[in-house]
């Protein structure tokens, strides 16, 4: 039986103070949760503090992304060593958002602009590897543009993301892995993905994972969906037999939203 793992993406959102505070109130409201994995994902600033002040709760802590070497001449980068020091256990790798593929786009984000974020598919295989190799578990993110849907490349899209950001790792390594599916054009649009379409996305996530690594990896992988989820619509979507859970964004902001979720798994 896979145990749902719910976790909160904060993105660029909270001071230091405010996420002690945040987590704080959260540590009290799920104290008593025991059938589900919870996580909250604060911006780097913070990881450390939000880390110290779980201690010894049933919260765990993530980043939201990390490079692929220990130490060097990498300005701005941060290593899987450093993560585990600050007191991580997990980090999210291939974010849309860190490949530049936005379900809305700022007036600034012009195609020049855009090349800022540069995550590719095999930056996101390097990062899973190193992490791993470090001790840290991975949620791998993946998911497809609104004209790739249109087009319908949903699949294909994908498919070629999840074969390559899990290419070479061993079947006991992915099937430790999580996998998160967000339609980009579902991440802070207000937007979801229904329900039976989610289901099916993730089921073929799955499949793909059979074919890499066979029927155990795939049976043990857990596959989240994340894009707008709410407390309103994530007991429909947890109920699904290929959905393990949700990497929320907005929602994972304000205590009640984000225990409305927890709750629904």
């Amino acid at each position: 039986m896979r145990k749902p793992l719910i976790a909160g993406n904060w993105k660029m959102n909270k001071t230091v103070g405010e996420a002690v505070d945040f987590v704080e109130n959260l540590r009290v409201e799920a104290a008593s949760v025991d059938n589900a994995e919870i996580l909250v994902c604060p911006p780097y600033t913070a990881i450390y503090q939000v880390a110290r002040t779980l201690m010894g709760s049933n919260i765990g802590v993530s980043a939201q992304d990390v490079y692929w070497k220990e130490s060097g001449a990498y300005t701005s980068q941060v290593s899987p060593g450093m993560l585990l020091d600050a007191g991580c256990t997990y980090t999210l790798v291939g974010h849309s958002e860190t490949r530049g593929r936005f379900g809305k786009l700022d007036p600034e984000m012009t195609p020049e602009v855009l090349k800022f974020f540069g995550e590719t598919d095999e930056s996101v295989n390097l990062k899973i590897k190193a992490a791993l190799a470090a001790g840290l578990k991975v949620i791998m993110c993946c998911g497809e543009m609104l004209d790739e849907r249109k087009a319908g490349k949903t699949d294909d899209v994908i498919r070629v993301q999840v074969e390559k950001g899990l290419k070479d790792l061993t079947a006991d390594q992915a099937a430790g892995m999580v996998i998160a599916y967000e339609p980009v054009w579902a991440i802070g649009t207000g937007e979801v993905c229904d329900t039976p379409e989610a289901q099916r996305v993730c089921g073929m996530i799955r499949g793909v994972v059979r074919s890499m690594f066979g029927d155990d990896a795939a049976e043990r992988i857990r596959i989240q969906y994340g894009g707008s989820v709410k407390p309103d619509n994530a007991a429909d979507l947890l109920s699904q037999p290929d959905i393990d859970g949700a990497l929320v964004g907005g929602a994972s902001l304000k205590v009640a939203d984000f225990m409305g979720i927890i709750r629904s798994a």
